[in-house]
Parts: structure tokens; sequence; C-alpha cells
């Protein structure tokens, strides 16, 4: 199958060419139309569908515009003033008219008519937003929409000074890779220090979001937030309990593996405790990893490597380029993190990310890239509603080119002996992240449990699921007020709640994929390919099995794919 990265934006045959969202009376008059039109036929409702359609590409390309270049510059006031209208004036009042048209779609008499293969997962959607829209919910909603980015405006402003140079967060990091241990240990505390003046203005940002993601879920009938939660992320194919389990797993069959990376670390550092500032380092007489210096040459790189890999993956990359969808670099005022953010008329995505020159970054703009390749694959679909996939087989379009592309990493290091590192950091990262992805989760599972906490209780329970992940080599000692606040610096918690199982799941899946590769490579690619074309037009289980692999994160399958990755790691 050829796919091309020659994206075209979609042409508007239902808005016009030049419209352009400033206010609720520019767009009213479409929904008004849609919910008033007669349908009389399959070829009408079709029709429907498709102006439907291209009005929420419109809507959806311009919401994201807003927060793209926000979170770009989280000190423009003008830029924050545009997002928060499109939260509290556009957004609201968008919603009612989406749940009346959905009912309109679902009561039609002529929607037993469409295809019911093609249309399964797109109605199923559609069902599940009726049965979760509540009108007391709007205006929660929208203060939420815009509550959740007060955290990249908070974290935007930290910085620390080192060596009497000023950084932010992201770039002071590369510090704690120095082969001097008093500078690694001196920037940990600067970095951990400067988290701790904001922790009551996140403590309370914390709390307010709890208090109405609650009222959210009570409103719609749910016992918590939680189970609300599961059914707006569309989780069909697997329960809490399928978390919970997972959890286990991982102390069960990925810790023994953490224990291993870090015992190994500790000895080739030669010291006689690890601690937490010496986990990225190196030996004294070895240079930290500089797979780039500056994000021109990271790109460069990336769509190399992409190239080499499949010259259709590096055309993904060269067109952002070429369109200037690519803010790659970290400084001041710019939110944390790194993100790809699909267009849905353009086609080709914007990513985001905090750059400073570590093998970290490398791996992160390898991350997007391989949700960019998703958003380009996806993009061809008919309806907007058909490219909503689920999570759990996006974070696997991520992970699996992370895993794939260490082919071609020679792009990014000359010496054999820097790529071999490369790959053995990227080995470790895979195994270390799990417990951390567990303890997210399950720490999330007792705030929305348990939404009444005191901030005693909070730390609380933080402190005893960070226990009972913990690996034994690591020393802790003395760094317990750092730790016990350490949940703050997971946006995830304040941005997006509950998605964080998604990269376990998904990891599993990638390492499947890359098994694959391993037999045989081209095979792997299609089937990776294959998967990410079908957007959400398929449930989760017949997504992954596209990709040749069982939708199965059980602890018999962790164990498989952990000495998988082990015995590469011993390669």
């Amino acid at each position: 199958m050829n796919y091309t990265a020659d994206i075209k934006k979609l042409p508007r045959h239902y808005v016009p060419q030049n419209f352009v969202i400033t206010d609720w009376p520019g767009l009213e008059p479409f929904f008004i139309e849609l919910l008033e039109r007669k349908i009389e036929n399959k070829e009408e409702l079709e029709k429907w569908l498709k102006d439907q359609s291209e009005l929420e590409a419109v809507i959806n390309e311009d919401a994201c515009w807003r927060q793209i270049k926000m979170t770009c510059d989280t000190e423009n006031k003008a830029l924050e003033e545009a997002f928060t209208f499109f939260c509290m004036e556009i957004q609201p009042k968008i919603q009612p008219y989406a749940d009346e048209l959905n009912k309109k779609l679902v009561n039609h008499p002529l929607t037993k008519e469409l295809d019911a293969d093609k249309y399964f997962t797109y109605l199923r959607n559609i069902k599940k937003s009726i049965e979760l829209f509540r009108e007391a919910n709007i205006p929660l909603q929208a203060e939420l929409a815009v509550m959740q980015q007060q955290y990249g405006s908070i974290s935007g402003k930290m910085t620390v000074t080192v060596q009497g140079k000023e950084y932010t967060l992201q770039q002071a990091a590369k510090f704690l890779e120095n082969p001097d241990r008093k500078i690694r240990e001196e920037v940990y505390y600067k970095i951990n220090e400067r988290r701790l003046l904001d922790k009551d203005e996140l403590d309370k940002l914390y709390d307010q979001l709890i208090e109405k993601r609650n009222q959210e879920a009570l409103n719609a009938g749910f016992d918590n937030y939680r189970d609300y939660r599961f059914k707006e992320l569309g989780r069909f194919d697997y329960k809490k309990e399928d978390c919970f389990k997972f959890h286990e797993a991982v102390k069960q069959h990925v810790l023994p593996l953490v224990n291993i990376i870090y015992q190994k670390k500790k000895e080739k550092l030669g010291l006689d405790t690890l601690r937490p500032w010496d986990i990225e380092a190196e030996p004294a007489n070895i240079k930290p990893l500089q797979p780039f210096t500056t994000s021109e040459e990271l790109i460069e790189k990336s769509i190399a490597c992409f190239t080499k890999l499949r010259p259709f993956f590096g055309q993904c990359l060269s067109k952002m380029q070429a369109m200037k969808h690519l803010d790659l670099d970290s400084r001041k005022g710019k939110a944390p993190g790194g993100y790809n953010c699909p267009l849905a008329e353009s086609g080709a995505p914007f990513i985001f990310m905090n750059a400073a020159g570590q093998m970290h970054d490398v791996t992160t703009m390898l991350h997007e890239g391989g949700h960019a390749v998703h958003s380009f694959l996806a993009h061809p679909l008919e309806l907007n509603g058909f490219k909503e996939y689920p999570m759990e087989i996006a974070e696997v379009a991520s992970m699996a080119m992370e895993l794939m592309s260490m082919d071609e990493w020679e792009t990014f290091f000359t010496s054999d002996t820097d790529l071999k590192r490369a790959k053995e950091h990227q080995l470790e990262r895979v195994i270390t992240i799990f417990p951390w992805i567990a303890v997210i989760d399950k720490f999330q599972h007792w705030i929305y449990e348990n939404p009444n906490h005191t901030h005693e209780e909070r730390t609380a329970s933080w402190v005893s699921i960070v226990k009972e992940f913990e690996d034994d080599v690591i020393d802790y000692s003395g760094l317990e007020t750092f730790r016990s606040n350490a949940w703050q610096r997971q946006l995830h918690l304040f941005e997006v709640p509950f998605y964080y199982i998604e990269y376990g799941i998904a990891q599993l899946g990638a390492i499947g994929i890359w098994m694959q590769f391993k037999e045989n490579k081209e095979q792997a690619m299609d089937n990776y390919c294959k998967a990410l074309s079908l957007g959400g037009t398929k449930t989760l289980p017949e997504l992954y099995a596209a990709a040749g692999l069982k939708f199965d994160f059980s602890p018999d399958k962790i164990k498989v794919l952990m000495d998988f990755v082990e015995k590469e790691m011993n390669k």
C-alpha cells in the first residue's frame, strides 16, 4: 500500500472558504441548518454527516491553534484570552446543539441503513456522548478546560540559575548527566526546591480540578469521576480491575528488572550508594550523549532517521517542517511537556516539545513523530469522527516508532560506542517507566475514589503508593519532602485525568510490534501503517489485530514481553 505525506487541506463544501470563527452568532446558523435539515434518503443522510464533519473539522482546528499558540507562549495575555474565549463563550454553546444532532442521527429511521461495519464504532461513540451529556455539566466543562491550562502557565515560569545562567527546568535537567557528582546533586536540589515554591499553588489548583470533576460525574449519575471518565474515554474493552492487575504485574515482572538495571548503573559508576541524581549520569571519563545541539539539527537528523526507516515517515516530518508545524526548543514562558496535535482541516499535525540537547529529547521527537505519522495516515478517512482513535492505539504509534527507529540511530551518533549507549538508554527507559505509569494510575484511582480527602491524606496516599513500586537500589534518604509532592510534575494529572495507563498498555503493544520488526522489518511496518490508517473505525482489539497484535495486558503477557526486552538488552 502506498501512503502519501502530500497532504492537502480539506476542501470546504459546506462552510464558506473564507469563514473564520470569531464569535458564536457567526457559528450558530450552521448548527441550526443541520438540525432543521430534512433527510429523505440514505444519500442525504450521508451528505448531512459529511457537512457536520466538515463543520467539526473547522471548529477543532480553530480550537487547536488557540491552544498551540498559548502553550508556545504562556506569557502572552492575548493568546490566553483567545483560548479562554473559545472555552467559555463558544464551546459551551456548541454542546447542546451537538447533543441534539447526535440524537437526530441515532433516532433517524434511515440510520439503520448505514453500513453497520463502517459506522459501528462511530455510532457507539455518538451513543456514549448522548448518555454522558448533561446540561448542568456545560459550565463545569468550560471552567475545567480553562483551569487545566493553568498548570502550563505555572510550570512555564519555573527556572533555576546554574553557574550564573538561568535555565528552564527542562534545560537544567541536562546537568543531571554531568560527570561531576557535586554539580548533579546541586542541580537536583535546585530543580526540586524550585518546584516546592509553587507547591501550594498547584495543590490549590488540583483541589479545584478534583472538586469540579467529581461534580461532573455526580451530575451524570456516576458514583465517582473515575467511572465517569472511563466511559468518557471510551474504555469499552477493559475495566478498572484490569488496571489493578496491571499494577500487580508491574510489581511482579517489571520491578526485578528495574533492580538489575539500577544495580548495574551503580556498579558502572563505582558508587557505594546510588542517589536519584546519579540515574542519568555516566562514569567520570565518559561524556554525556549529545545527539544534537540545535533544534534545526534535531529535526534534520529525525527526518534522515525516519527516511531510512521508510521514506514515507521522513516525508511526514519534512511536510510539517515546510508548513512550520514544529516548535521544539525549551524556553522561558513556554508550557512544559511535549505533544503532537492533529489538525483536522490542515491534515499535517503540529509537534510541540522542550528540547535541551539530551538523548531524552531524541526519544520525545521520535515519539511525537510516531503520533504525527498516525495523524497523516488517518487524515484521508471520510468523517472527522472516523479519525478519533483510542489512546491505547495512539500510543502504540509513538512508542513502536521509538523502538523501530533504533535501527537507524546512526544518524544521531557517529561512534558505535555512543550508538550502543543510546540503545541501552532506550531499552532501560522502556522498562523503568512501567513503575511510574503504575504509580500515576493507581494514585488517580485513589484520588477520585476519595474526592474529599485532605492534603495530608493525599500526601500519605502518594507516598505509600510510591513505596509500593520502589526499587531496592536507589537511596532516597533525606529527600522525603521532594518525593512527597513529586506527583505535581506529572502534567497528565492536571490536564488529562486518567490518561496514563495507556502508556503502559501501548508500551506492551509497541514491544509486540518490535518483536515482529526483529523478524521481518517490512511486514512489521506494513502492519503498523495498516492499523494506524484505520483511525478509529474499528474496535481496540480489531486495531491491535490489524497491527498483528493481541489486545492483552495481562500479567502473563507482560512477563513474556519483559523477558524479550531483557534478552535484547543483554545482547
